[in-house]
């Protein structure tokens, strides 16, 4: 139920005022003067307060000033008998959100305190996106983090350095696991794309007849169940990037379309005639040799040549084993964070152990293990729970 506190030294306008607001359902209290009103603003929390102007001991303005200071989530709707378009105007440079007369009309004050309310919903929603849009932003930067000094990771850098500046196209290649996701939002993070959209499609994930909707958009009715229009990924990611996962597994009629979007930088809907113009930058990413692709007629070789203007192959987990204690303590710490405990510790034997595995899932395979020691082991994780839990 929203709070209202009504500050005013005429016990009649207070208790008019509370009976009218009452009767709408509002929680409503009363102060006299200026500095009980501000010591109960201090300790409780009001949505919105009607203060009169002109009171004794301390009058509204000042009492405004202060409580934008002392109770900055309560929004102030000032009443006075004495007002003008000056002191209005003073009033709304000091924070208060609208200003009536006295003796308010009934309808006016009713509306204005319903429009402070939505005011004070929108403010509030507003920073919670805004808190929530910070964590998915620190989230997202924790996930694409690249860790470790191996050689090929340091090589892998290199290239996004020298290639995530330009609007080059670029193909990642890699096991399964190693991390070429993290290198498509490095590159978009370093671009002059940053700003704009980074829009992902798992190619392996989204079957062979909805590929082409799923990329281009349809037009409504232009297939049974197209029951309206829909925007599709080349139109979402217009002035950002759009990153291709797993392009190995497209099929050769959207490999087609893809194509002529790369060449004419204009993709047309399912369904639809009119030629849409884009403007995005793409990057691939595959697990598989699609030379032997090509060689197998599953893959347009005049697509790959489009797509591997710069090639970045991401090294698997096995060629860069030196990295594997640097994972290790950094997905430590990271669950330790998510599950709101301190980090574990592991023992030098537990690492060498580790480090010597067959790491066929790469770098998320490396994580669940941790994840798997981290729930499985005591407050340090030993050679015996690696055996144990490793799951080899």
């Amino acid at each position: 139920m929203p709070r209202l506190l009504i500050i005013d030294d005429e016990k009649a306008i207070r208790h008019t005022l509370k009976e009218i607001l009452e009767y709408e359902s509002y929680k409503v209290d009363e102060a006299a003067d200026g500095p009980t009103g501000l010591d109960m603003l201090i300790q409780e929390k009001y949505d919105v307060v009607l203060c009169d102007v002109k009171m004794p001991k301390m009058d509204g303005l000042e009492v405004l000033e202060r409580a934008r200071v002392l109770a900055p989530h309560s929004t102030f709707i000032m009443v006075s008998a004495h007002g003008n378009v000056e002191m209005a105007v003073e009033a709304t440079k000091k924070g208060a959100y609208d200003f009536i007369q006295k003796p308010p009309d009934l309808n006016r004050l009713l509306v204005t305190v319903r429009n402070a309310l939505d005011h004070v919903q929108l403010a509030t929603e507003t920073t919670k996106l805004s808190s929530e849009n910070k964590t998915l932003k620190k989230k997202l930067a924790k996930s694409s983090e690249m860790i470790g000094e191996s050689a090929g990771l340091q090589a892998v850098r290199k290239a996004i350095e020298k290639v995530a500046p330009t609007d080059a196209r670029v193909l990642i290649t890699g096991p399964n696991g190693a991390g070429k996701e993290m290198v498509a939002r490095q590159l978009h993070e370093l671009s002059q794309r940053s700003g704009g959209p980074m829009v992902e499609v798992n190619c392996a994930a989204i079957p062979s007849e909805l590929i082409e909707s799923e990329l281009f958009g349809h037009e409504k009715g232009s297939f049974t169940s197209a029951i309206k229009q829909r925007i599709g990924k080349f139109e979402q990611a217009d002035g950002g990037t759009l990153f291709l996962d797993e392009i190995g597994d497209m099929s050769l009629s959207a490999q087609a379309k893809v194509l002529r979007a790369l060449q004419e930088n204009k993709i047309t809907r399912v369904g639809g005639e009119k030629e849409i113009s884009v403007n995005v930058r793409v990057l691939a990413a595959t697990n598989k040799d699609l030379l032997q692709e090509i060689a197998e007629r599953s893959f347009r070789e005049d697509l790959y040549h489009r797509l591997s203007v710069i090639l970045i192959p991401v090294p698997s987990l096995n060629e860069r084993r030196d990295d594997v204690p640097l994972l290790i303590d950094k997905f430590l710490k990271d669950i330790a964070q998510d599950y709101g405990n301190k980090p574990k510790k592991i023992d030098d034997a537990a690492l060498s152990y580790l480090k010597g595995l067959d790491w066929r899932g790469n770098i998320r395979e490396l994580r669940n293990v941790v994840e798997r020691l981290v729930i499985m082991s005591d407050a340090t994780i030993s050679e015996a729970d690696a055996k144990a839990f490793a799951g080899k």
